[in-house]
């Protein structure tokens, strides 16, 4: 089933709430506006709600606004605008590599979210793109990690959506990252590194799970070398929550400036002048739609070795 079109534009890049309100067999909500207190109240407070609720915030699906006294109707939808505190703005700007009438190919700066999640909502690419391209319904096909730099597809309407998504789902889009890491004289590569890696929700860093049955793979290539440093080549064959960065950690070379591996450093503010060593470099794959073969590459580039 599909959901229903939001009777709110996007405010600032970002899409309004959608609330669909429960059943309630108990009988505990019998206004709209209790629900909305006991959802929301401990967040920001009943008088909140209340003064949100005069103001016209919440809408229902003509885009009226809901009454103090409206009776409550499990189902129904209501709709909102979170009040976003003020983030800190990632200055550098996100890069279009490639546009046309179903993707955009964007090369994502470090530290920048690909999506609204926590408290970056605004300062995310996709918000971002949306703002400064005039593109209300672009969306990801994908993910990538916000302290990783490069490649994200973009989908320009959402109902092209599915198609690049199950790309990426079947493994049909092929990947390639650059890393600068420590050389290791005595490391043998090329290498594929295989093993069980879970990542816990509340848990900022992923582990490996010895002996489990591998969930992931991997192959690092050298491709250079210069000093205590080197460049490599990491082509991930499947999808895992800080693949690349559990996987460099494995063999003992950890991409430089990680705050997660081998060690999680103390929460404090980001250094900006040395962002994560880890470049999404290529994507490759067949147009769903078009049946024809492209490659795109990212214009951004690592730091020097020396």
């Amino acid at each position: 089933m599909r959901a229903p079109v939001a009777p709110l534009g996007q405010r600032d890049g970002v899409d309004p709430v959608r609330v669909r309100l429960p059943a309630d067999p108990a009988g505990r909500w019998p206004t709209v506006r209790d629900h909305l207190v006991e959802r929301y109240g401990a967040a920001i407070g009943t008088d909140r709600v209340d003064a949100m609720i005069a103001e016209g915030a919440f809408v229902g699906p003509d885009g009226r606004r809901v009454a103090a006294d409206e009776p409550y109707r499990a189902g129904r939808h209501v709709w909102f605008h979170r009040e976003l505190p003020a983030e800190e703005p990632v200055p550098f700007p996100v890069g279009v590599v490639h546009r046309d009438e179903r993707v955009l190919v964007a090369d994502k700066p470090h530290f920048l979210a690909t999506t609204p999640r926590g408290r970056h909502v605004t300062e995310t690419a996709v918000a971002r793109l949306r703002r400064e391209l005039g593109l209300p319904e672009l969306q990801p096909a994908h993910r990538l990690d916000r302290l990783t730099a490069g490649l994200v597809l973009f989908v320009v309407r959402a109902g092209d959506r599915g198609a690049y998504q199950t790309l990426f789902r079947d493994r049909r889009v092929r990947k390639e990252y650059e890393a600068v890491a420590p050389h290791a004289p005595g490391l043998d590569l090329p290498a594929t590194v295989r093993s069980h890696i879970v990542k816990e929700r509340g848990r900022v860093d992923a582990y490996e799970v010895e002996g489990a049955e591998p969930n992931s793979e991997s192959r690092v290539e050298l491709v250079e070398q210069r000093g205590g440093l080197a460049r490599y080549r990491l082509v991930p064959e499947t999808g895992r929550t800080h693949q690349l960065r559990v996987h460099m950690n494995r063999l003992g070379v950890p991409i430089l400036h990680d705050p997660l591996y081998p060690v999680v450093r103390d929460d404090g503010p980001e250094d900006l002048t040395r962002p994560l060593q880890l470049l999404a470099r290529t994507l490759e794959f067949t147009d769903p739609f078009t049946g024809v073969p492209v490659r795109f590459e990212s214009r951004l580039r690592l730091g020097p070795l020396g």
